[in-house]
């Protein structure tokens, strides 16, 4: 009996243990708070802040490459190296094919025609960076143009996964091949 009654005692001390430990976990307070979400200002305040960044740094790379480029409403910046009277004018719902090359500002060529072969998409409907059919739009056949993408209208904040980092506005050299 002597031994029945050592393990009730045993065994009841260490469920009051058990349960005072359990409880006192229960009770403590959240050294770490929560943090608070943004709210949608915020957000776009942001969002406005680092657009104007990157509108700087591009403008910066124009200036320092003495560039006479046209910017859209997009903030897309352009200039015709080659510009075709006789061609047939860019329009959605066509396919284009390009030569290209895609450079990061630093002057790192991430792809080109040359290694990768012409590019077809059609315009306003495949999926290419936002900011080409913008451009190829602004085209005919035989223009040759070099633009510059702010990250918005290229690969955007996640980048492309390969070559082109995250937010980074990208430079285009591209001729207008064909359309049909």
């Amino acid at each position: 009996m002597n031994r029945i009654a050592s393990f009730l005692r045993i065994s009841f001390i260490v469920l009051i243990g058990l349960t005072w430990s359990a409880s006192g976990c229960s009770q403590k307070e959240d050294t770490h708070p929560k943090p608070k979400p943004f709210t949608r200002d915020q957000l776009l305040n942001a969002n406005q802040a680092d657009s104007r960044r990157e509108s700087d740094v591009i403008d910066s790379y124009i200036n320092h490459h003495h560039l006479t480029m046209s910017a859209t409403g997009t903030g897309l910046r352009l200039q015709f190296l080659k510009k075709s009277d006789k061609g047939d004018s860019a329009r959605v719902g066509l396919y284009a094919t390009v030569e290209y090359k895609v450079s990061l500002l630093d002057g790192t060529v991430c792809y080109s025609s040359a290694k990768d072969g012409r590019k077809e998409f059609r315009i306003g409907e495949d999926h290419v960076e936002s900011g080409i059919h913008e451009m190829v739009l602004f085209m005919k056949t035989g223009d040759r143009v070099t633009f510059i993408l702010p990250s918005n209208r290229a690969q955007g904040l996640l980048g492309d996964g390969d070559k082109i980092p995250p937010r980074a506005p990208v430079l285009y050299e591209m001729e207008l091949i064909s359309l049909r």
